[in-house]
């Protein structure tokens, strides 16, 4: 690994409103005036204004950072509140670069923000990334981080990347001829359904604090040239035991170069893959599966909710039988309600990957000769049916 400096220059002075502000700075040893001055030139481009972008975006703006861009193409949902901190109740449906950017303005007065209110693509990511001195990931898929990683790659862009699910969350920094690259921690995305999104495993609402102040922390080290950042180590935390460990990473000496931002897959997002004969079951939408139920379609098919007790509670297909993923797992078939006459099973979630693991449970144990039904994956689960069929079923 290279020497690093200080990735922002100097600026000519502080006025004496952004002296005031920054005043615990100034008098901060090893810190100062220098870092300060560095600090209003800097220019950093926060993906995400979520969970992680929210503490990331509050500290940098807080802090002094002159410029600040905000890559979101969401809006804010009531489900976000319960740890995106930089929204608020007002903000909800409004698109969320907009609202953290009133916010942090608000907060600082003196910093710049650029909003671009759009997703991360391989079409848009190296314009994006164009230009900036520091770029962190506080995105919440696969796909998107190797979006992120490959442009930040290729314009020779340090990219503070952090990660949280559940109780647990990791950081670290990735800078191509100064350490490794997302690419080397992930060299391939994990097999579809693996690892779960927030929304289906959850994840524990200061989480993103802990992990954002320190993703912060990384970006004002870069920018100003202090202490040492999280180059080639990976920093994980787990909330439960309230303990850190550190992983040492290195730069894998065979991995290709890497020379176009590589596209996103439905594997990378962590997204339910398309249905194949292979064990994933046909898929219907949520609109027909309706159209279904109400032309008396019962008769022939089972819809089973796979889905915890609590969900179920917010929300549920009124005509869905519960039977949760865990006894589809241990004990198959034997778990589902009687299904003489039946010749489908819709196996329905929240968004289509705890459904898709109940027909791979259930296709794995399709022996015996027995006449069973066909397996059904309603596509994007309780999720598309509150969105296309009951506008006024609660949503989580």
């Amino acid at each position: 690994m290279t020497a690093i400096g200080p990735l922002a220059a100097p600026a000519d002075g502080l006025t004496q409103a952004e002296a005031q502000r920054a005043s615990r700075h100034l008098s901060l040893p090893g810190f100062g005036i220098d870092a300060q001055l560095r600090l209003k030139t800097a220019r950093v481009l926060v993906i995400g204004a979520g969970g992680l972008g929210s503490p990331v975006l509050l500290y940098l703006a807080a802090a002094g950072v002159g410029t600040i861009g905000i890559v979101d193409d969401d809006t804010v949902d009531v489900t976000n509140l319960q740890r995106q901190v930089i929204h608020t109740t007002a903000d909800i449906g409004r698109p969320k670069a907009t609202s953290a950017a009133e916010k942090i303005t608000n907060l600082n007065p003196h910093v710049t923000v650029e909003t671009f209110i759009e997703r991360l693509s391989p079409g848009n990511a190296a314009d994006l990334v164009d230009g900036w001195d520091v770029v962190i990931d506080g995105t919440d898929n696969f796909a998107t981080r190797y979006v992120a990683s490959d442009a930040c790659t290729l314009a020779g862009v340090p990219c503070v990347w952090g990660s949280i699910l559940r109780f647990n969350g990791q950081v670290s920094v990735f800078w191509t001829g100064h350490g490794p690259t997302y690419r080397d921690l992930h060299p391939e995305p994990p097999p579809p359904g693996e690892v779960p999104s927030c929304a289906e495993g959850g994840v524990l609402g200061v989480l993103p604090g802990t992990i954002g102040s320190v993703m912060a922390t990384e970006a004002i080290k870069l920018l100003t040239g202090i202490g040492q950042p999280l180059l080639g180590r990976v920093l994980l935390f787990d909330a439960l035991t309230m303990s850190w460990r550190e992983l040492t990473l290195a730069p894998d000496p065979e991995a290709g170069e890497v020379t176009s931002i590589g596209e996103p897959t439905a594997e990378a997002s962590c997204q339910a893959p398309p249905p194949t004969a292979s064990g994933t079951g046909e898929s219907i939408t949520a609109s027909e599966l309706a159209q279904q139920l109400q032309d008396g379609g019962e008769a022939s098919l089972v819809v089973i909710d796979v889905r915890e007790p609590w969900e179920r509670e917010i929300a549920a297909i009124p005509q869905a039988v519960a039977v949760p993923l865990a006894e589809i797992d241990a004990h198959g078939w034997d778990a589902l309600p009687q299904l003489e006459g039946k010749e489908t099973c819709v196996l329905s979630c929240k968004s289509g990957v705890r459904s898709r693991q109940a027909i791979e449970f259930l296709s794995a144990r399709a022996g015996g000769g027995e006449t069973l039904p066909r397996l059904v994956n309603p596509t994007g689960g309780i999720d598309a049916w509150a969105e296309t069929v009951d506008g006024q079923m609660a949503r989580y």
